[in-house]
């Protein structure tokens, strides 16, 4: 190819490029930092967890410190996910920021009953260090508490990156719009997916591959999906078997155990044992 044959194709492409798309909007301004979303996760985990994860022959610094680093990072990257706002009011960033740190406290009380859940139901775990360091379970929860927070104070996708990042480490996929309670874990948990308007109580267990989703969902005049509840709701001191499904607005009442592969589509009562036809009993 002659220069000038190179020179043309370039232009053309450059051209094509450069005229609008119905579906990617054009960016004329900045936009969420994948890297800096990751820091400030990076620095709340360092307030919840302090000493777990200093890095080698160093340590972190102060918790005052570190909330002079979180609070200008959440300030931009608030501002930036703002882009993404579609028919609602844009809040004052630092103002958000603000709300959010005081809230710090209480991802890191709801984190801690997390950390006990899981060590008091697995037997492997040998201390609560362990579950910190080493369980994915604590990875995707961090993400997700951190998130749920965010999402609660109306920021854009900002709370779904943060727990996409948590989905790509862990296989474990949680809506920041769901609502779940304190002592909640997951053994295991790759494949576990829990979806938007999910609501789980205090003292719920899922192992691997349980999936809480939606069976269908209503259009709107456009033919659009609308989005309104549609996903389960867990009572509190609930065990979730390895690969259930659960799909539907249905209730699964308090104190039951769903044994592993079932499929769920109805309301199941307080108290119940439900096992797959062919599981052993």
């Amino acid at each position: 190819m002659s220069p000038i044959d190179k020179s043309k194709t370039i232009a053309e492409v450059i051209k094509k490029l450069s005229q609008p798309n119905e579906y990617i909007n054009t960016i004329n301004e900045p936009l969420p930092s994948i890297d800096c979303l990751r820091e400030i996760v990076s620095l709340v985990r360092g307030m919840v967890f302090p000493g777990y994860f200093d890095s080698c022959n160093t340590q972190n610094g102060s918790l005052e410190q570190n909330m002079e680093k979180l609070y200008p990072l959440l300030v931009h990257q608030i501002h930036s996910g703002m882009f993404f706002a579609k028919n609602i009011l844009k809040k004052n960033a630092s103002d958000i920021a603000n709300d959010f740190i005081a809230r710090i406290p209480e991802i890191k009380r709801l984190l801690s009953t997390d950390v006990k859940e899981v060590y008091d139901g697995d037997p492997a775990a040998t201390s609560y260090g362990e579950v910190i360091f080493c369980y994915p379970a604590l990875v995707a929860l961090l993400h997700y508490r951190i998130a749920h927070e965010l999402h609660i104070l109306g920021v854009p996708v900002l709370p779904r990156i943060i727990t996409e990042l948590a989905h790509s480490a862990s296989g474990i996929d949680i809506h920041p719009g769901a609502t779940i309670g304190e002592y909640f874990s997951i053994d295991h948990g790759t494949g576990v997916v829990i979806g938007e308007t999910c609501i789980i109580g205090h003292h719920v267990r899922l192992y691997q591959g349980v999936t809480l989703g939606a069976k269908s969902f209503t259009l709107d005049e456009r033919g659009l999906p609308m989005n309104i509840p549609r996903h389960p709701i867990i009572e509190d001191n609930v065990i979730v078997y390895s690969n259930a499904t659960i799909l539907g607005r249905v209730t699964i009442g308090h104190d039951s155990i769903i044994g592993a592969n079932v499929w769920i589509t109805k309301d199941i009562p307080a108290f119940s044992k439900v096992l797959n036809s062919k599981s052993a009993i």
